[in-house]
């Protein structure tokens, strides 16, 4: 699967234009004296503790650790992806897997932010069967400011989903996700597969 199958796979332009990029000292010395101010700070996790340590040269702002997929009554699917850092790492893998049709099931996504604030993290999906789209998504994420030792990392649970069911269900699908942000930026885009079974 090429990554050129999900080309029409963008987020949705909401007319919302980014404000002027700051640091992150900058943020926490921004109006220190307003209270308000500083609980949204705080809610962010600016000044919460000593920064994470970052691998030499690792210039990622967004670390995707995993992408999970809780099946009710069935093993959890875990795709370990912290070490890849983009696409062309991915691709060449066989992220595969199999959901039995009318299963319950939930996406969680564990990450970890580096480096800076990041604004308007949203999740985008498409699935396609026999090459035709069947399926789109867009979640917003949120903000986050970097993690901490404290906080090492952020973890978003999205809601639960069925599986569909009957003949023209069952069978492959290629799909792939992407982690955007406000400023248009692409984290990572992981391109897997699954089949719907009986």
């Amino acid at each position: 699967m090429a990554n050129e199958d999900f080309g029409d796979l963008q987020a949705e332009d909401t007319g919302f234009k980014v404000g002027e990029k700051r640091t992150i000292q900058e943020y926490t010395n921004l109006d220190a004296n307003d209270e308000s101010l500083n609980k949204w700070k705080q809610s962010l996790g600016l000044n919460t503790g000593k920064a994470l340590d970052i691998e030499p040269g690792d210039k990622r702002k967004v670390v995707i650790i995993s992408m999970s997929l809780l099946i009710e009554g069935e093993k959890p699917v875990v795709i370990n992806l912290e070490n890849e850092k983009n696409y062309d790492s991915l691709k060449d893998k066989k992220i595969s897997f199999k959901i039995k049709e009318k299963s319950i099931y939930r996406l969680v996504i564990r990450f970890k932010v580096q480096h800076e604030i990041i604004t308007g993290l949203k999740y985008l999906q498409g699935v396609k069967k026999a090459g035709i789209t069947v399926d789109k998504l867009e979640e917003q994420m949120g903000s986050y400011a970097p993690n901490t030792v404290d906080k090492p990392y952020y973890e978003r649970e999205f809601e639960e989903v069925e599986a569909p069911s009957g003949f023209l269900a069952r069978g492959s699908y290629s799909a792939v996700s992407k982690f955007i942000d406000d400023d248009k930026v692409e984290h990572l885009i992981v391109p897997w597969n699954f089949q719907i079974t009986k």
